[in-house]
């Protein structure tokens, strides 16, 4: 299923593929702590239904497992990723995304705090 992830998103007027705003979300205040603390977001659900979750990953080499397949958006920063049965590692910057299949696992490599939207489904 497609799904339109710039429905209710505000924008970087010099960079409009970067999400600046999220409206029309319900936010749960206690954040999911990962990592040690490498890893810190918050859930958020659309009107729709749909979540994504908004985060930072402060500098460290870590492994993420997915159950739904999942976009991650960078808004600020930049890091470096690897999909599950790939060797090569993948610069993504501000402004760009990079898609997770469902029920596999990814890599992400951060040298400086790494600002995400996560889309999830």
């Amino acid at each position: 299923m497609r799904r339109d992830y710039n429905v209710g998103f505000g924008f970087n007027r010099s960079n409009p593929n970067m999400s600046t705003t999220i409206s029309g979300v319900s936010v749960k205040t206690q954040a999911n702590v990962y990592f040690d603390g490498k890893c810190v977001s918050h859930s958020l659900t659309r009107a729709d239904g749909t979540s994504l979750s908004v985060g930072v990953i402060l500098p460290a080499t870590l492994t993420f497992n997915t159950g739904d397949p999942e976009i991650m958006e960078c808004v600020a920063g930049w890091c470096e990723y690897k999909l599950a049965g790939s060797e090569q590692w993948v610069k993504s910057s501000a402004g760009e995304k990079f898609a997770i299949p469902g029920h596999s696992s990814f890599q992400i490599r951060v040298t400086e705090p790494y600002h995400y939207i996560c889309h999830f489904g």
